[in-house]
């Protein structure tokens, strides 16, 4: 096989990893694995398993690997697998890639008949029974909880149609999956979906309406509330017709502005209400909650907001700018009973991060601890995320976890301490990437105080990739 090209996105632990693994009893290097953590860590994110024949790379665009990190009685397994879609199978096949690894080409016509030209690569999810590898592009992918097998696409019994998010959000009351898709209609369009599925894996609502903009914008997230779902739209569109005259398929347009749709869950899509603010862009949210003050009804979004979005160029070709060390933590208020279409922002912190993550059994209502990486100092080449950070809402107070020089986190996952424990009293895992010996960690840590270090670290047999997303599924 011949090298991946030169580029930032495929070098040190952005570089994929090309073999499959089992480990069954891993070391517990430093610490203790706490006595009630049973279950298991998943994480996506993208592995390209063969080089394309541009040097032109983008992350977004390697095949999907799933990562399992298996904790029970003390011990601990890892085991990682491609998740193997028609995307996957052909390749494998042909023995060469047969798509793009960019955003700049077209996918071939064979392949987006097959409704594949997603890649399964961003999330992991478990709903109804079933893990789920998530593409926004795409229907979700079934794996199996313990060997990570594919199954195959699943459309929730035939009952779901068209792309899904790879951020669906949760009714921790009622267990419903709140979702969307975008470009419904095909690659480029601006038709979305907004869908509701039961905690047996139900479709019970499905509907459709039109984005703000002419042309598709690149939706990754959105937010609920108890009472309310926010759709926000950035001015980082696609338009895969530029790609013929050399353009970038997706590309910031400022002109366009941010607009953020808002409606009743219990309403019709009819009546989404639209704001409009300044140019910016939000690849992750942390969450949304609905109050009632002096008889006015108002939406509370906090989301990290970058001022442009990164890692794609301008309309003109301008360059991207970096992803890390480029958020920043945000509150949004909207006054639904106002007449004005703007909201307002706050700033909730000066230091730069991204993958939010909450505590689930307070999604959609008032929250107080967030969790996220954040990078301190300047970002060089090959960096990626250099901290962790416990923000309390309430109280203004940050704590950190810093692994040390080399050393990089991923996305914080957050598992409770026990079913009936405070909002943010439990634990944080992450995996570490550790740059002196080309290998990774699992790390955790208890949320009593971050600051103090990993209370375990457990090293892997090999390099877990920067990836995207995952969570944990806990064992009773």
């Amino acid at each position: 096989m011949k090298p991946f090209p030169e580029s930032p996105m495929l070098a040190a632990n952005y570089a994929p990893v090309l073999a499959e693994s089992y480990a069954p009893d891993l070391v517990v290097a430093e610490g203790e694995l706490p006595e009630g953590l049973t279950g298991t860590l998943y994480r996506n994110g993208a592995n390209p398993m063969f080089p394309g024949d541009s040097d032109k790379h983008h992350w977004f665009a390697g095949e999907g690997m799933v990562h399992a990190v298996h904790v029970e009685d003390g011990k601990v397994s890892y085991r990682n697998r491609w998740v193997r879609t028609f995307r996957y199978e052909a390749q494998r096949k042909a023995g060469r890639r047969l798509l793009p690894m960019n955003f700049e080409e077209n996918v071939p016509n064979d392949f987006a008949e097959q409704g594949s030209s997603a890649l399964s690569n961003t999330n992991v999810i478990w709903q109804g029974g079933k893990l789920l590898a998530l593409d926004e592009g795409s229907l979700p992918t079934e794996i199996t909880h313990d060997t990570l097998e594919t199954i195959g696409a699943w459309d929730f019994g035939g009952d779901y149609q068209g792309p899904m998010t790879a951020h669906p959000r949760y009714d921790p009351k009622t267990r419903e999956m709140l979702a969307f898709g975008h470009q419904v209609a095909g690659p480029g369009t601006t038709l979305m979906s907004y869908s509701v599925i039961d905690q047996a894996g139900k479709v019970t609502r499905q509907d459709q309406f039109e984005g703000p903009y002419s042309t598709a914008s690149f939706v990754h997230d959105f937010l609920t509330t108890d009472e309310h779902v926010i759709f926000p739209f950035f001015p980082a569109t696609i338009d895969p017709r530029r790609a013929s005259n050399g353009g970038p398929v997706v590309a910031w347009d400022p002109e366009l502005g941010t607009r953020i749709g808002i409606m009743r869950r219990d309403a019709s899509v009819d009546t989404i209400r639209w704001f409009s603010g300044g140019p910016c862009y939000a690849f992750h949210h942390v969450n949304a909650y609905t109050v009632h003050e002096n008889g006015r009804t108002k939406v509370i979004a906090d989301t990290m907001k970058f001022p442009r979005i990164p890692l794609f160029p301008s309309l003109d070709g301008a360059t991207a700018p970096n992803f890390v060390g480029g958020a920043q933590l945000v509150r949004w208020t909207f006054d639904l009973d106002g007449t004005s279409d703007t909201y307002t922002e706050e700033a909730l912190g000066d230091l730069p991060g991204e993958f939010p993550y909450l505590d689930g059994r307070v999604m959609g209502h008032q929250h107080r601890h967030t969790f996220y990486a954040a990078h301190h100092g300047a970002v060089t080449e090959g960096d990626s995320f250099n901290a962790v950070v416990h923000a309390d809402m309430t109280t203004g107070d940050r704590r950190e976890y810093v692994p040390g020089p080399g050393r990089f986190v991923m996305e914080p996952i957050f598992v409770p301490r026990n079913d009936n424990a405070p909002e943010g009293d439990g634990w944080l895992l992450t995996i570490v990437y550790d740059t002196a010996r080309n290998l990774s960690d699992f790390v955790v840590l208890d949320t009593d105080d971050i600051s103090a270090g990993h209370i375990a670290r457990v090293e892997l047999p090999t390099r877990v990739p920067y990836g995207f997303h995952g969570g944990w599924r806990a064992m009773k």
